[in-house]
This record gives C-alpha cells, structure tokens and sequence, in this order.
C-alpha cells in the first residue's frame, strides 16, 4: 500500500534532480562562454614550443576580434600572455610579477605610456619565449602601475631580433 510520505519524498528527489539538472546545465554553459571569449581575445594560447634543427624558427600569430596579436609564451619559464607592441621600446612586465619572479630590478627612470609618464624599473630577462622562438638577455622594464594579470607588452626589445611580415589578419615572426 503506498503511502503518502512516499509520494513526497518522489516528488521532492525529482525536483533537487531537476534544479541539479539545470545548475550543471548553467555551469556548463558559463564555461563554454568563458572559453569562447578567451579564445576571442587570445587566438594563440597553445603555440607549438617545438624548434626543428636546421630550419628557422618561426611563429605564425593570428589577431584577435580586436585587431591586436595576443599570443602565450614563457618569462624565464614563467608562463605569460604577450600582447605584442611594436610601439613599447623594451618589454614590459607588471611588478607584481616581477617580484613573484625575484627578478633583479635597477632604476630604470622614466618611461611614457599611454597613460602618461611613470617610474619604472630595469632588468634583464634570461630568456624570453614564444612558441619555438627564445631569444636570451632580453632588456625589459618592469611597470610599477600595471596590473598584474595584464598581459606583458612584448616591445622591440623582443622583436626587433626577428623578421616579421604581417600580411591577412596573420604575424609571422621569424628568429634565424
């Protein structure tokens, strides 16, 4: 004989199951959206880091929905999203990092931004890395201002060591 606790207790397992169902199914969602939106900003997250002996090295990166070339590499091993700026002299990285990172800082002056002129730091990077491009001894500065999870400005300091066309929305940087 069925009793009328048991049809309550159905009924509220089927409707935690229900609300579970559609929490899972929103989480999910939120994740798909997120992945979809760092894809749009950072086109070039998984650069192969492969070199093959004997051919140049060399990065092809494609822009991102706002027209900038973002692209993930390495700081002394550090893991780090560039933005690449042909305008930034040097590269340029948060302090917040650099200190997490023990980097050794000298006085570096003044440096103009685009948000105006800022004390900065000076140091020398070991090795710089994208993709299968490394370059050592790279000359940086370390931003005092910039927020530690802005991605670090890969200037001239960097670039200006490679060939680079840019050509159809694509960047190719090549290191001989």
């Amino acid at each position: 004989m069925k009793q009328e606790g048991d049809d309550n207790n159905i009924a509220g397992t089927a409707r935690f199951m229900v609300i579970l169902a559609w929490v899972a199914g929103l989480a999910f969602a939120a994740y798909l959206f997120q992945n979809l939106l760092d894809e749009r900003f950072n086109p070039n997250r998984d650069l192969s880091m492969e070199a093959v002996p004997g051919v140049p090295r060399e990065v092809v990166l494609r822009r991102n929905a706002q027209g900038h070339y973002v692209a993930d590499g390495r700081i002394d091993g550090h893991r780090v999203t560039f933005l690449v700026d042909t305008g930034a002299t040097t590269v340029a990285i948060p302090e917040a990092l650099a200190r997490r990172w023990r980097l050794r800082l000298r006085p570096g002056g003044l440096s103009e931004t685009a948000n105006g002129t800022v004390e900065v730091w000076r140091t020398t990077l070991k090795e710089v890395q994208l993709g299968s491009i490394r370059l050592r001894d790279v000359p940086a500065v370390v931003m005092p201002g910039m927020s530690a999870d802005s991605p670090a400005l890969l200037g001239m300091s960097f670039l200006k060591r490679l060939e680079m066309i840019q050509r159809g929305g694509r960047l190719l940087l090549r290191q001989h």
